[in-house]
């Protein structure tokens, strides 16, 4: 399975970011082999849509899930339509957090937890 996890920073020892849309990183981790890609996000900074940038960003990576702290209605919509599973309220370690997903854990998302909006810094 692969997953892309937002992070604060870029290998697997850095902690699980809250934001979806305006996270620092992507962590595209292969669940089976541990090996990773550290992608820096583009669309933290937009004025605008950085959830559904990001989510496309994401969809283009070909991952099966998305294990993030928050995601808004925005992103959410945008996942979904890729058919990509959605877990929210994470937090920790993005290693620790891939081992409670990989031990069934994790509940999947069924709406966004936030608003729009959300995680613009102010």
């Amino acid at each position: 399975m692969k997953i892309g996890v937002t992070s604060t920073g870029e290998n697997l020892d850095a902690d699980v970011d809250q934001r979806f849309g305006r996270c620092r990183y992507f962590i595209i981790v292969d669940t089976e082999s541990m090996e990773f890609e550290a992608l820096s996000n583009e669309n933290a900074m937009a004025s605008g849509g950085a959830g559904i940038q990001a989510a496309q960003t994401i969809a283009n990576k070909g991952v099966d899930a998305v294990i993030t702290g928050n995601v808004g209605p925005n992103a959410f919509q945008t996942l979904s339509a890729a058919g990509i599973k959605i877990y929210t309220g994470a937090s920790g370690k993005i290693r620790e957090t891939i081992d409670k997903c990989k031990r069934g854990e994790l509940k999947e998302t069924e709406s966004p937890n936030v608003g729009s909006h959300s995680g613009m810094m102010r």
